[in-house]
């Protein structure tokens, strides 16, 4: 090989190598340049709601410490399916993200036969924010003063009761079915209405005796006398109610229902952008102000969690509704 040739292919290679360091370059300035540019987060549901006021509180703690705006994006419809399909279509790039509750990934997910996305393989969790328990609630006319003299009512006066919750295939719904299978397969008539306001309506004005639905939303009533709640659907009592004790510990073993908030990303997000998500997040769980707005809003915060409980958490609950909905005959 002549001397010409060999020093073209000595050149060859130099700008090879030095391409290549350019590319790593460029790539590990593209990573350590994330976010650089706002993030929107999509809200499966209309504003006012539990899940609204949790995500807007999150973006006002957030935006600081990421050096861009958290913009929400409500897209409500179909149950939170519709801005959890677009979520699950949305381009990977650690721009777009989700707040999935029980409903959009461990219920519809089982009770649809037609919904647009699959809740594990579709999705990247990054964090678990907080989880709001069902409760077990009546009117003050109602004569129990605890969970277990209402369930001594109950099973003395069968078909008499009825409860109240916020529509067939809810987590309120499943929390009130979970509650009769598990206190001796209670004779209760099951009342849906479109929602927590119209429930909380008829409880108080005493149309309906007694309801399962969140701890968010009886919290305020409980408070000021208008209703009585009897017991939180949790392991433990719930950090915004302590006063109130637990299904659990009034007698009523595995009756634990709550729908939660986990922060995802599309699937095939990349690790290093859900790794960044995930400490801006651990900071925001630390922030005091947050937590204690949390807490208000009748949400037990969550402060230690990362993307493998969070993906744990979402696969539990699929499991443990599963067989629910389907002895319930839910699926459509």
């Amino acid at each position: 090989m002549s001397q010409d040739k060999v020093h073209i292919n000595r050149i060859a290679a130099s700008l090879i190598v030095a391409g290549a360091a350019l590319l790593g370059a460029n790539a590990t300035q593209a990573q350590d340049s994330y976010p650089d540019r706002p993030i929107r987060l999509i809200v499966p549901f209309p504003p006012g709601g539990q899940t609204d006021n949790v995500s807007r509180r999150l973006g006002a703690t957030i935006t600081p410490i990421l050096g861009q705006q958290l913009v929400i994006d409500n897209r409500s419809g179909a149950s939170g399916t519709l801005g959890s399909g677009e979520a699950a279509r949305a381009k990977p790039d650690g721009y777009t993200l989700l707040m999935s509750t029980s409903s959009t990934h461990a219920i519809n997910p089982t009770v649809m036969s037609n919904i647009s996305y699959d809740a594990v393989k579709d999705f990247a969790p990054i964090r678990v924010i907080g989880t709001g328990p069902m409760t077990i609630s009546v009117h003050p006319s109602v004569p129990a003063r605890t969970l277990k003299q209402l369930i001594a009512n109950i099973k003395a006066h069968p078909g008499k009761y009825s409860y109240g919750n916020a529509g067939v295939g809810s987590v309120n719904h499943l929390g009130g079915e979970l509650f009769k299978l598990r206190a001796g397969k209670l004779e209760i008539l099951m009342v849906p209405y479109k929602g927590a306001g119209p429930v909380m309506q008829e409880l108080i004005g005493g149309q309906i005796p007694m309801a399962c639905t969140s701890l968010s939303s009886v919290l305020p009533h409980h408070r000021s006398g208008r209703i009585r709640t009897l017991a939180v659907m949790k392991d433990e009592r719930s950090t915004s109610a302590p006063d109130i004790p637990t299904a659990v510990e009034s007698g009523v073993p595995g009756a634990v229902a709550y729908t939660f908030n986990i922060l995802l990303a599309p699937a095939g997000t990349p690790r290093s952008a859900i790794d960044f998500l995930n400490g801006a997040m651990k900071k925001v769980m630390s922030d005091r102000t947050f937590v204690d707005t949390l807490v208000k809003l009748g949400v037990d915060p969550i402060t230690e969690s990362d993307p493998e409980k969070a993906a744990a958490m979402m696969r539990a609950e699929i499991e443990k509704w599963r067989p629910i909905i389907e002895t319930l005959g839910l699926r459509r």
